[in-house]
């Protein structure tokens, strides 16, 4: 199993950026992903999910109505769009499949003017 996030950067409070994680090893298109993000020192945070066809998706309070969460089955891709960003979600932000196995390197996402 292989995750491999990007799309991180240095953005400014109120900007967008959207995350990619492109997925190999299983088979994508059968398990649900998520999106986690951790800030040193403290515990990994579920952000979203999304089931494996991608029908159903649930944030965590922190991010509701900013970020959405959506998959492309057929580039074995999840993606993961933030408007409205604020300092509070600066993180390195990490995907997870259901499938289980390794994470990946994570993308750092710094919100800051």
């Amino acid at each position: 199993v292989q995750l491999v996030e990007s799309g991180g950067g240095l953005v400014q409070p109120g900007g967008s950026l959207r995350l990619s994680c492109e997925a190999s090893g299983f088979t994508f298109s059968s398990y649900g992903m998520s999106w986690y993000r951790q800030v040193p020192g403290k515990e990994r945070e579920l952000v979203a999910t999304v089931t494996s066809a991608g029908s159903r998706r649930n944030y965590a309070d922190s991010v509701k109505g900013r970020f959405t969460i959506f998959r492309d089955n057929a580039k074995n891709t999840v993606y993961l769009r933030m408007n409205s960003l604020k300092p509070e979600d600066t993180a390195v932000y990490y995907c997870e499949s259901d499938y289980g196995g390794a994470w990946g390197q994570g993308t750092q996402v710094t919100v800051s003017s």
